[in-house]
């Protein structure tokens, strides 16, 4: 860990913050974060990757982490997080690049395929495929109650966050997202109310890793991470008439993952439907993985990632 190097890129108006291990000659490997996570969820993946011969870049997204905030956070957009992924691999001066992305972060990793091809050699997903155009409009129902939609509300994840500190707000997500069922409130219950206190950590994280993602949001709050993903999930999925992803693509999902309770979601997989866009998909599912499969078992995510960048890096030219 003490060998990851921190800088911060200009781009976009914006100073973002990028992690980065391995050598500058190497294939390069960028990681995407999801919520409620920053560069740091990537660690194990960081440096496995580079110590097999890659060069590993994480950055934080704008409004997370140690990146600037967008001016108006409540007008960021996914466009905003796909440009400002193509221009810190042009200020680092990489022209193709292995994309590993979790959760929403594979909502900028698939888009940024679709938009500049040539710069991808190979997409790695965690716990999301690639959505469909009109994805949660025509094909997979949030049911009433899920924090998606109470986080989709303006002002109420807000409130809600608003009556406990950032600690407790970190602690409470990484809980609920960790389990099995999908964090679902009752009409008289907010999301927060779902974890009862002295609720356990997961055993895979520490209070030390817990220690840093909290800093981090208090750093930077939750304004930009409300309106991106969640205010923004009706708009996700291409707006392509017929998208298609043609690099080779790994879709890792814990068998435990709450996303795939979404109605429809795990039938889009499995029915192969989801090769209809990404038809050059491997799909691995890892019994007992959670929403946090990359740090709840980081040996066996790991070995996946190292296989499939084995196999695809002839794709790269350093």
């Amino acid at each position: 860990m003490d060998q990851i190097a921190h800088k911060f890129l200009q781009v976009n108006g914006l100073k973002l913050h990028v992690a980065e291990l391995g050598s500058e000659s190497s294939p390069a490997v960028i990681f995407l974060h999801g919520f409620p996570e920053i560069w740091y969820t990537w660690r194990h993946q960081m440096i496995a990757v580079a110590n097999a011969g890659f060069r590993a870049i994480a950055p934080d997204f704008r409004g997370y982490g140690l990146s600037d905030s967008p001016a108006e956070p409540e007008k960021a957009s996914f466009d905003d997080l796909i440009n400002d992924t193509a221009s810190i691999l042009d200020s680092l001066a990489i022209s193709k690049v292995f994309v590993i992305a979790k959760d929403f972060g594979a909502m900028v990793a698939y888009p940024f395929a679709l938009l500049h091809p040539h710069k991808v050699a190979g997409i790695i997903a965690l716990g999301l495929p690639f959505m469909p155009p009109g994805a949660f409009t025509h094909h997979f129902v949030l049911p009433e109650g899920l924090y998606v939609r109470r986080w989709q509300e303006p002002g109420r994840a807000e409130a809600d966050f608003g009556r406990f500190d950032i600690k407790t707000v970190v602690r409470n997500i990484y809980i609920l997202f960790s389990q099995s069922e999908m964090p679902i409130a009752n009409e008289n219950e907010e999301i927060m109310d779902l974890v009862k206190p002295l609720t356990p950590l997961p055993s895979w994280l520490t209070e030390e890793d817990l220690s840093v993602y909290v800093d981090l949001y208090e750093k930077s709050g939750f304004r930009t991470a409300l309106q991106v993903p969640y205010r923004l999930l009706q708009m996700v999925g291409s707006t392509l008439q017929d998208p298609k992803i043609e690099a080779q693509t790994l879709l890792i999902i814990g068998e435990e993952d709450y996303a795939f309770k979404i109605p429809g979601l795990d039938e889009y997989v499995k029915s192969g439907e989801v090769k209809k866009y990404v038809p050059n998909q491997e799909t691995i599912y890892v019994p007992g993985g959670s929403h946090f499969v990359h740090e709840q078992f980081p040996d066996h995510v790991n070995e996946c990632i190292l296989a499939f960048l084995d196999n695809n890096k002839h794709r790269v030219v350093v």
